[in-house]
């Protein structure tokens, strides 16, 4: 498969020229061309958080010592806590080549255009709620890309253990040699696919009643079996990717909470009027 990713130069090429095009619409005595800059505006922003995805896999390749010793450690402690082996996951798709390449696809292509409709969707249905869930992936994206700059080699680079990297002997490979410009190939550790995919599944559980909420959990679910069935990640990559999301969620919700107490208590300070009598303040 050729790779045909944005290095983090052409992402953040793009989204610079995407944010200055919406300072141009916004200037535009046009309404029908301003009703766009919001929606330019986003783009960019999703392009800056890509060109910062792919800034984070490169500077990780910059230190590459000791990614698969922690890769090794990771498999033994989840031998210590009872975790199904992945090579069980990869046993139950390697006798089907026609699903093994369809995994590859999913891989290679859901974890972005996943996060896009669900930007998109909101941005189009449940604008009130864009902001929260927006700045959640943000948060979500940077937390992890900490994590990554310690660098932790996937399953499928670990043959010793079993794992077949099914990409690459499919030919559906989206990476590339180290050296090269591209997705890298040592940050394993946490899966920013599973942790955009449970954001989805939680944000779109949470928007609607509809019955096309199960969509969203069944990408969630997909997402964990593909980045597992092809020795991409381990459950332990998941795992710390739903937690970091877990964490961030429960740090949105303290803002807001503070947020509304501050408001009230600004609303309702007790000022003194210029005859001395006391005074209450409210604020806009």
């Amino acid at each position: 498969m050729a790779n045909v990713a944005l290095s983090w130069r052409e992402a953040a090429v793009l989204s610079g020229v995407l944010f200055g095009f919406t300072l141009l619409l916004r200037s535009s005595g046009a309404r029908s061309l301003k009703s766009i800059a919001p929606f330019a505006r986003e783009v960019g922003v999703l392009a800056g958080l890509y060109a910062l995805w792919q800034f984070a896999g490169s500077a990780s390749l910059q230190h590459t010592e000791g990614a698969f010793a922690r890769a090794r450690w990771v498999v033994r402690v989840e031998q210590d806590w009872h975790l199904p082996s992945e090579t069980r996951v990869q046993n139950l798709i390697t006798g089907h080549p026609w699903l093994v390449e369809v995994i590859n696809l999913y891989y290679a292509t859901m974890h972005f255009t996943g996060l896009f409709i669900l930007l998109l969707w909101m941005f189009l249905r449940h604008r009130d709620r864009y902001e929260f869930w927006r700045t959640t992936i943000v948060l979500l994206t940077a937390s992890c890309l900490l994590v990554q700059l310690l660098p932790v080699a996937p399953p499928r680079l670990l043959p010793e253990f079993g794992f077949v990297d099914t990409a690459a002997e499919y030919g559906q490979s989206v990476y590339t040699a180290l050296s090269a410009v591209g997705p890298d190939q040592l940050s394993a550790m946490p899966s920013v696919h599973v942790g955009w995919a449970v954001l989805v599944a939680i944000a779109a559980w949470t928007l609607t009643t509809s019955r096309w909420r199960w969509l969203g959990v069944g990408h969630a679910v997909a997402t964990v079996f593909v980045v597992v069935a092809t020795a991409n990640h381990f459950w332990l990559d998941g795992i710390v990717a739903t937690a970091l999301l877990g964490f961030v969620l429960v740090l949105q919700d303290q803002a807001i909470r503070l947020h509304r107490y501050v408001s009230v208590r600004r609303a309702h300070i007790p000022v003194t009027s210029l005859d001395g009598e006391p005074a209450t303040a409210t604020f806009d």
